[in-house]
Formats: C-alpha cells, structure tokens, sequence
C-alpha cells in the first residue's frame, strides 16, 4: 500500500484531475447579474417620472430584461457547440472474474485483475443543421426578444398615462366639489339669516340643504375613488412604496400639449407588433430552411486519446500505461424514417404561409385602430373646446344671477340652477381635458410614436 500512495504516476494523475477540474469552474463559474434597482418613494410624482419609474420597476417589463437575458444565455450554449469539444473520462476497474476465451481448443484468460483507463475525447462539428440554425437565427431572435421588450414597454407608458389622467380627473371632481361645499354652507348660512329675518320661506334653505347634501355625497364619493384609481396607478407602476404618491401637474402646459398631428400617414411598420410579425416570419422561414436541411448529412470529426493501465496487482497498477489514439471522421446520414422529414417539411411551409396572413390581417387591424383613434380624438378635442367655453359662460351667468337674487329680481331656484350648471361646466371641462389626453395617447400608439 505505501508503494501505491508514493507512486510517481499517481501523483501526475491527482495533478491532472486537479487541473481538469479548476479549468471547469473557471469555464462555468456562474455570472453575477444585478439585480433591478430597489423600490423607492416618488417625491414628485409628475407624469414623466411616474413613466421613467414605471420602466424601471414594473414587474411585466423586468420579467421581459430577464426574458432577453436568458434568450441570450441560450443562443451562446447553442452557438458553443460550434467550437471544439474536449471531454475527459477516467475509469478504474476490478475484475472478480476475468472474462475467459478459447483459443485453438484451450482456454485462455483475457484481461488481468485491475484495469484503469484516462479518456481524452475531442469533437469538432463540420456540418449539423441545429448548430447552422442557432447561427443564422441568433439576431433574430435577439430581436425578437427586444422587441417584446418594446412591447412591454409601449403597453406601461400608455397604461400609465391614461391612469396618470385618471387620478387627474377625480383629484378635479373633488376640488369642484370643495368649492361648491364651501360657497353652499355660506348660502345656507345667509339662507337660514333671510328665513329668521322673514325676509324669505324655508324652501329657499331647505333647497341649499338639499344641494350641499348632494355636494357632500358626490365629494365622499370621490374620495373613495381617487383612492382606488391612485392603487391602480400604483400597481401599473410597480410602486410598492408605503408612502403615499403625490401626482404633480401643470394644468396649464397640459392644456399647451393637447394638440396631435392628425394629417400624419398611419405606416404599419413603425408599429411594434408588426416588426415582431415580420421577425417570426423570418423565423419561420429558417425553420424552413432548417428542415429542408434534415435531406443533408451531418459531419463531425473525433480524436480520442487513452491512457490503459492494466495490472493484476493493484499497488501497481499504474507502473504502466498501454496508450492508444484514433481519430475519425463521422458522416451520418438518415436514409429513410418513414415519411417524418416530408411531412415536417410540409408544416413548417404553411406555418410561414400562416404568419404570412397573420401580417396581412394586422395591417386591417391596425387601419381601424388608427382610424378609431383619430375619431376618439377629433370627437374629445371638440368636447373639450365645447366645454371650455361652456365653464367661462356657466361663471358669467353664475356671477349675474348671484348679484340679481341679492338684489331681489331673481328666486334662489335660479341661483342653485346657475350654480349647478357652473358646476356641471367645471366637471366636464376637467373630464373632457383627460379625456383629449388619453385620445392623443391612442393616437401616438396608433402610430408607432409612443416611447420614442
């Protein structure tokens, strides 16, 4: 036994396996990806930070970073089996009882006690179609998975956004509603005084109950509301933050941003969905390719070199080694499965006629759309001029029906009717505002300008 442990050769070998397996965690030593930044509060949350955010932390669009991340991954393990491929495999064997032949009538023991074997192997693919395919398709499908990160990315902007307006418009609602709350108190408060001096009935106070209660129910309501339409603006952001999200916004250079360019020409291609049609068609067609390559040979050359070390005595096994190499070129060729390779071949031609139609049907889809958008908008922007006017009028006939009931030529039916019409203005104005908002969002998707 101590011959064995301070044999030369055994040295080398534990020399070798050390060697072989340093090499390997070099070669697969796992890289460290970081990680997508940590949520964090929004300090000013206007509309342009709220979208940057969202690119940054919404759980869809990391997903998809990590989808192409790992469509990378995959393309360098299927490219690498371009490159040489050096294998090494070590055996060690017992024999209890060694295989036994005859030989010109007597029998005669073949083998000995102890073998052992070192097993250098080297392969080099000449031609395989799996390995051409994974070359020709690899910034395809590069761009295919960038693509849907496009996708993704389009999809949260114009999510976003509309919610942005969303909250914008219920957050108007209840700053209508605490105007009309506070001027109704003090119209009930000079109600009640006109009713105790009898100078006026209870109808015109019970009236003003009446309106301030409405006031109050509608400005509750919307409280309740800004509260669920604020989390559903959260969760399309991916904000996880405790902290509440203060939306900041300029009314007035939001009303500057209303205008869209509606003589623009719709262009299909500028739309992402149709680049990703047009990439898997490409696809599609070297799947075509890839199998009428199945018709083809593959080829690949090998080399193989052994270290043998036979021996009955196992403390001397590995005094002495018996080596042995070949090398050998490899044609491989299927002659004949059964129809299997027609009938691939077959499915992957109507699959690229089927994205063919696939194309010719979303460019339809996408003129109605576009068409659809630009009708939404022109339809909201008249709206929106229409009620613009309509707030400043409803504020003129406020102010002179106020001033002739204090005057005594007017009942305080027509006050409530004015104050209502006023408020009435204000509401639609400030809906008809987001409203053109999110129409232009469509219209900037419809046209492939979204994101850009």
């Amino acid at each position: 036994m101590y011959k064995f442990r301070n044999n030369p050769t055994i040295s080398r070998l534990q020399n070798v396996l050390f060697l072989l397996l340093c090499f390997q965690s070099v070669i697969y030593a796992q890289e460290t990806s970081s990680l997508p930044p940590p949520n964090e509060s929004l300090s000013s949350a206007t509309l342009e930070n709220i979208i940057q955010y969202a690119l940054a932390h919404q759980p869809q669009i990391q997903q998809a970073v990590i989808d192409q991340r790992i469509t990378e991954n995959t393309i360098k393990s299927k490219l690498a089996d371009w490159y040489p491929q050096v294998n090494f495999n070590y055996n060690l064997q017992h024999n209890f009882i060694v295989q036994t032949s005859i030989i010109g009538g007597n029998p005669v023991k073949l083998g000995v006690d102890n073998t052992s074997a070192l097993q250098f192997g080297f392969s080099q693919t000449i031609f395989n179609r799996d390995v051409l395919l994974a070359n020709r398709t690899q910034q395809d499908v590069r761009q295919q998975t960038a693509q849907t990160l496009e996708n993704q990315k389009i999809t949260v902007i114009a999510n976003v956004s509309k919610a942005f307006y969303a909250v914008l418009a219920t957050q108007q609602q209840i700053k209508v509603a605490e105007g009309d709350i506070t001027r109704l108190q003090k119209s009930l408060k000079d109600a009640k005084s006109n009713y105790a001096a009898g100078t006026s009935d209870k109808i015109d106070y019970k009236r003003v109950s009446i309106a301030l209660n409405n006031a109050l129910a509608t400005k509750a309501s919307n409280e309740e509301l800004l509260k669920a339409r604020l989390q559903t603006l959260k969760t399309l952001m991916g904000y996880t933050d405790t902290k509440d999200l203060r939306v900041v916004y300029d009314e007035t250079l939001m009303e500057k941003t209303i205008a869209a360019d509606t003589t623009t020409p719709l262009a299909v291609d500028n739309r992402i969905e149709y680049q990703q049609l047009q990439t898997l068609k490409r696809l599609r067609e070297a799947d075509l390719q890839y199998n009428k390559w199945s018709f083809l040979p593959s080829l690949s050359l090998n080399g193989v070199y052994n270290l043998n070390y036979l021996n009955n005595s196992f403390s001397d096994l590995y005094s002495r080694n018996y080596p042995n190499s070949y090398t050998a070129l490899t044609l491989s060729l299927p002659i004949f499965q059964g129809g299997k390779r027609k009938y691939n071949l077959s499915n992957a031609d109507w699959q690229v006629k089927r994205v063919t139609w696939d194309i010719s049907n979303l460019s339809l889809t996408l003129k109605a759309e576009y068409q659809q958008a630009l009708a939404s908008y022109k339809s909201n922007l008249a709206v929106y001029l229409a009620q613009k006017e309509n707030v400043e009028l409803a504020k003129e006939v406020y102010d002179v029906v106020s001033l002739q009931y204090k005057s005594g030529i007017k009942t305080y039916l027509e006050v409530i009717t004015s104050e209502t019409d006023l408020r009435n203005a204000r509401i639609n104005y400030y809906n008809a505002l987001y409203a053109v908002l999110s129409s232009k969002i469509d219209i900037q998707k419809a046209l492939g300008q979204l994101g850009r």
